[in-house]
């Protein structure tokens, strides 16, 4: 199976998944989209109501803005793909529950391992802790680095810096490094497999950043 079919077959899997409670309260699920053949790939935190309407992800005022930060390093949103690590919108826009990030991740893998992206952009603390589990968002933010061969580049999601305009330029300089990691990323290829992610090692630490980011998706 190519990747367009592989993609195709996930997001009908998506559409009509039960696997948790969250298809109680969907309208739409929201697969993802983008290229098959990107090199860049974002992964969110789950939609938010324009999406849940949609169907689509990164349609409301965080994807306005995710799409300014893309136009200031050069780069269109129909180049890269662009999903979350929940598929379908939490209630009330409520942070993922463990169980619905268990649910679909075997459709984020699947995803991932079809498109083969050089590089993701985490966006948020939830799809971070997926490549970085003990990581602290407001330590790594903006730094690439290497985690089984793939280099991840964590960020702040961009709902947090309409709900804390404080980190805003944050995100934005954040953003203003990802021409240098995706070059980086394309140079060295998946050579660095055996890297750790920084603090993978280290006791969890007590969680951050409590805005609900997922309420102006």
């Amino acid at each position: 199976m190519n990747t367009m079919d592989t993609l195709a077959e996930v997001a009908a899997q998506v559409k009509v998944c039960e696997k948790c409670a969250l298809h109680f309260s969907r309208k739409n699920a929201v697969p993802g989209e983008g290229p098959a053949d990107s090199e860049i790939m974002f992964i969110g935190e789950g939609p938010g109501f324009y999406e849940n309407e949609q169907g689509r992800p990164f349609v409301g005022q965080a994807g306005k803005f995710l799409e300014e930060l893309l136009a200031e390093v050069n780069l269109k949103r129909e180049q890269v793909f662009i999903t979350n690590v929940v598929k379908c919108r939490p209630p009330g826009n409520r942070d993922p529950l463990p169980e619905e990030l268990t649910a679909c991740n075997g459709y984020l893998e699947r995803q991932i391992e079809a498109i083969d992206p050089c590089i993701i952009v985490t966006l948020g603390r939830y799809s971070m802790a997926k490549f970085m589990p003990f990581a602290r968002i407001s330590e790594v933010h903006g730094r690439a680095t290497w985690v089984n061969g793939r280099l991840i580049v964590p960020m702040y999601h961009p709902a947090a810096a309409l709900h804390q305009p404080s980190l805003k330029t944050t995100v934005v300089q954040d953003f203003k490094k990802l021409p240098a990691a995706i070059e980086q990323a394309r140079k060295d290829g998946h050579k660095k497999a055996d890297q750790e992610a920084p603090d993978t090692r280290q006791e969890p630490k007590p969680p951050e950043d409590t805005s609900q980011q997922l309420s102006l998706f």
